[in-house]
């Protein structure tokens, strides 16, 4: 911005700057900046515009600048309060030019407060968002300063108490020779209403839980290879711990009473939830799962009991909710303890009259559904702390199934790593005729946590470390198994039968001695020695293995290892 003895120099707002290293912060006044790359934004604004588009990518930054022009403005405001308007509203360009975004020339500027009327016209020279783009290699087919004229309209809106919008009539990123941007009320633009759309909040996190909420629907009601009985077997097991509980819930099948499915994290309640729908009358009807757990709380009522326009910021079409889309078939709610305390009061009623209203709508809508829900955690105890209501547990508690943990029905596992070693084989197109002896020792002597879900991904490790037509060794497996805490209590109290046997394995390797006298470091003398044998295979996975007498699969993950940490 051209010197001009009319406005005050920069000085002032420059004054205000505080690096303060001790701590890692920079001020501005009692605002906390940022120094960083410009190149990010351009980062940004590229993975933006390629994961949202270029519309609301443009939205967003406008949204940022505008805020950020907004706080400048408080800024300005609270620096120049005995300046007149429009010597304060000259901060605006100098505090652009002082954070390094743009250098500022006025053309023009006119305004009334009274009246408020406006018209600005000022000439930009390296914008750093045009210049981003151009460092980029490309110019662009439309205005390319999408932050910039945000600040420009949050600036001048704070000073005229109306909504003030700027675009960029020339830019340098379209091949024009300078920026020249253009300022007046919204009102007087042919699109009115553009700042205000580019003020709301997207409304994209709800579109995109809406469609991953039809297309959950539609991989749930697609046609299952399983029949009702084998799905529960095959993915569950088949010992009397588990069949106990699968011959509780087929009595439950042929009427709809709500049930509740307790059990541990990855103990299969869904495919339980999932085999009552297909052994019931509703099988040809939608089965509906919803995690409680991963719907934000502010989101919870509108994705259960549906929405209307208008309702909330953001609700821009009417839509229906889980509970209408399974109409007729199953609702399945897992993690139902992390509902809202409004979600279950809603949720009481609806069980209790059988019908339910839209947020935000008055229009009461009859819905007929078996409610399934599951929680890991002890809901009586919830109850006692005033996490869940005590009226809502006793509906769900009408008839409650355990399915037992993974460790309790020990009888499950082989059963499972054969059903886990059909499915992997066929989908990594391999063939793996079994486990080896020790591993399936160690499955057996496990606690499983993580039960059947951690089974699941052990195998699945184990078939894309295993080489074709080999068994899967514990290593393959999960290195962690080999040492269970009933063998590791028992180390600790054999240590000193161990010790001498130890004494009698013979001499010291004088090597050894050398290497572990220099201060021997066992993953660095792997990487080296794994390095010399690949160097020596010129880069032959399969016989620097054969070398070090590995499988390649071992040695394969020993690389991945080696390479996610950084090593050369």
């Amino acid at each position: 911005m051209s010197k001009d003895p009319r406005f005050p120099t920069s000085q002032d707002l420059v004054s205000q700057i505080r690096f303060d290293t001790n701590f890692g912060k920079v001020w501005m006044q009692e605002q906390r900046m940022l120094l960083i790359h410009s190149s990010l934004f351009l980062n940004l604004r590229n993975e933006l515009t390629a994961t949202i588009g270029e519309q609301r990518t443009r939205g967003l930054l406008m949204r940022l600048g505008f805020h950020s022009g907004w706080r400048d403005a408080e800024l300005a405001r609270k620096l120049r309060p005995e300046l007149s308007t429009a010597n304060a509203f000259a901060a605006g360009p100098q505090l652009a030019m002082i954070k390094g975004m743009v250098n500022v020339t006025p053309v023009r500027m006119d305004f009334d407060l009274d009246k408020g009327s406006f018209y600005g016209e000022f000439l930009w020279d390296s914008a750093f968002e045009a210049d981003l783009q151009l460092t980029d290699g490309s110019r662009t087919q439309s205005p390319a300063c999408w932050l910039l004229t945000g600040y420009a309209s949050g600036f001048t809106t704070y000073y005229m108490g109306r909504h003030v919008l700027f675009r960029e009539e020339e830019c340098q990123a379209c091949g024009d020779p300078g920026c020249r941007i253009v300022g007046r009320p919204a009102q007087e633009w042919d699109d009115p209403e553009e700042l205000n759309r580019i003020l709301q909040p997207d409304a994209l996190a709800e579109e995109l839980l809406s469609l991953q909420n039809q297309l959950s629907e539609l991989q749930a009601n697609q046609s299952n290879p399983y029949y009702p009985d084998e799905l529960a077997v095959n993915s569950v097991g088949n010992s009397r711990s588990f069949r106990d509980a699968w011959k509780l819930l087929q009595k439950a099948a042929n009427n709809d009473v709500s049930v509740l499915l307790q059990g541990e994290t990855g103990v299969g309640k869904e495919v339980f939830a999932r085999s009552l729908h297909l052994n019931s009358p509703r099988a040809s009807n939608p089965f509906v799962a919803v995690n409680c757990a991963c719907i934000p709380p502010d989101l919870i009522e509108s994705e259960l009991f549906g929405v209307e326009k208008g309702a909330f910021t953001g609700a821009h079409t009417s839509r229906p909710g889980r509970f209408e889309r399974a109409d007729g078939g199953t609702l399945f709610l897992d993690e139902v303890v992390e509902l809202s305390p409004r979600a279950q009061a809603t949720l009481l009623r609806v069980l209790q009259e059988g019908e339910l209203e839209r947020v935000g709508g008055t229009e009461p809508r009859k819905i007929d559904i078996r409610l399934v829900v599951a929680t890991n955690e002890n809901l009586e105890e919830a109850v006692k702390t005033g996490k869940f209501r005590a009226d809502l547990f006793y509906r769900l508690n009408v008839y409650p199934v355990h399915i037992p943990s993974l460790r309790e029905r020990r009888d499950d596992i082989p059963l499972l790593v054969e059903h886990f070693l059909n499915k992997f084989q066929a989908q990594y197109q391999k063939k793996i005729p079994g486990i080896s002896d020790k591993a399936r020792q160690a499955l057996m002597e496990y606690d499983w946590p993580g039960n059947i879900r951690e089974l699941e991904n052990m195998v699945e490790r184990g078939i894309i470390l295993t080489d074709n037509n080999q068994l899967i060794d514990l290593d393959a497996l999960c290195p962690t198994l080999g040492v269970s805490s009933q063998q590791n209590a028992e180390v600790t109290r054999r240590g000193h039968v161990q010790s001498s046997i130890f004494q009698n394995l013979g001499k010291p390797d004088p090597v050894c001695e050398s290497m572990l006298d220099e201060g021997f470091e066992f993953d660095e003398f792997e990487r080296r020695l794994i390095s010399t044998a690949m160097q020596r295979a010129e880069g032959n996975v399969s016989q620097a293995a054969r070398l070090l007498g590995l499988t390649r699969a071992k040695l394969a993950y020993r690389l991945e290892k080696l390479e996610a940490t950084g090593a050369k």
